[in-house]
């Protein structure tokens, strides 16, 4: 539209300088034609300046053409785009198993093990700089660029940054050379954190990443602490619901047949599992241990709290404890039944006892009332 127009004002404005020079004026000088100049700029707004053909008494006239009618959405998408994968780090966090012995790993894994900035005994977090990366150049600020981190908790999680899905298996490997009780099927979450220098808050929230001015090795540890408490609630909530469905189906057997078959040891079975998984998700995880890297400073505060209210941590284990509270309600019903099983037994028992003494008892009087006296 705007280059159209464009034309559409200079053939007018050359059409009435041709109209002045067929009916010339006296009192004027003569006419002189100035050549047309189009000024384009590299902005996307395109100026043209025209100087008619005017005596040389006239002041020049001009002509501002404005194009900023054409389409240039292509472009500030394709700059979007760009801007939204520049400075993206990667992060998976994984459970696979139930243990991970931490200071044998430390000791083979000795020159990559990050110097620890807390008290905390519970995780180690490994520096991995000479594996080639796709990822080089997205990673931490300044000489941590190219670096990709492993943050490793003894009670089964590890979470990865920067690392490329195809490399993921080697650094688990690495992982599960010293752990125990390694699930059949490994759990798995991912998230992203935004690198923007410019950003004028300490950190900002989006789906599935978090924005933040620099990440570095503090914050490593503040994420990957979050997100392997995430992914380690998972699987407990997981066993909380197979119990859950396991007492379901007792409960609709009682239903239908008035009885139920679960033997002692069975259900000593699932008060150990249930006690295990609740003092696991209170001991091991940490599920309510404060951070001392939060403590210390508040910007780590600030995406420590953001990550637990993101992923929901407070709320899971809330609908965790209740689980468990339905499934020890269960229990104690059925440990009931089964003692109540127990004593109806013993009573059988002591009223068979009686009746056979006294049927011996009978059986003696019988007999001497029968004997023949000497």
């Amino acid at each position: 539209m705007g280059r159209w127009r464009a034309f559409s004002l200079l053939l007018n404005h050359i059409s009435t300088a041709s109209t002045k020079c067929l009916t010339p004026n006296k009192a004027s000088l003569p006419l002189r034609l100035t050549p047309l100049h189009l000024s384009l700029p590299s902005t996307p707004t395109l100026r043209v300046f025209l100087t008619s053909t005017r005596p040389f008494s006239a002041i020049p006239s001009r002509v501002l053409v404005d194009t900023t009618d054409y389409d240039y959405g292509y472009n500030n998408e394709f700059v979007a785009k760009e801007d939204e994968e520049t400075g993206k780090i990667p992060i998976k966090a994984y459970f696979l198993c139930t243990s991970i012995n931490l200071k044998s790993m430390q000791a083979e894994n000795l020159s990559n093990v990050v110097p620890p900035s807390s008290r905390s005994s519970n995780y180690i977090a490994l520096r991995y700089c000479d594996f080639p990366s796709e990822n080089a150049g997205l990673g931490v600020k300044g000489s941590l660029n190219s670096c990709r981190y492993m943050v490793v908790f003894q009670y089964g999680s590890a979470v990865l940054f920067n690392i490329e899905d195809h490399e993921v298996e080697t650094y688990l490997d690495l992982v599960r050379r010293h752990s125990s009780g390694l699930l059949p099927e490994m759990r798995k979450d991912d998230y992203a954190v935004k690198e923007k220098p410019l950003l004028d808050e300490d950190m900002k929230g989006g789906p599935d990443y978090i924005v933040l001015k620099t990440l570095d090795t503090d914050g490593v540890r503040i994420i990957g602490s979050v997100l392997g408490q995430s992914i380690a609630l998972d699987y407990f909530v997981s066993q909380v619901d197979g119990m859950v469905q396991e007492f379901a189906e007792i409960n609709r057997g009682m239903e239908k047949t008035g009885t139920f078959t679960m033997h002692k040891k069975k259900l000593l079975q699932l008060v150990g599992k249930a006690n295990s998984n609740l003092a696991d998700v209170i001991l091991k995880v940490g599920l309510f241990d404060r951070s001392d890297i939060a403590w210390r400073d508040a910007k780590y505060a600030q995406i420590y709290e953001y990550l637990r209210e993101e992923y929901e941590v407070t709320q899971r284990f809330g609908n965790l404890d209740f689980k468990l509270k339905f499934v020890e309600h269960n229990i104690h019903f059925l440990q009931e039944v089964l003692q109540n099983r127990k004593s109806d037994l013993l009573e059988w028992c002591i009223i068979g006892l009686l009746t056979i003494e006294n049927c011996i008892s009978i059986y003696e009087i019988v007999r001497d009332s029968n004997a023949v006296p000497l």
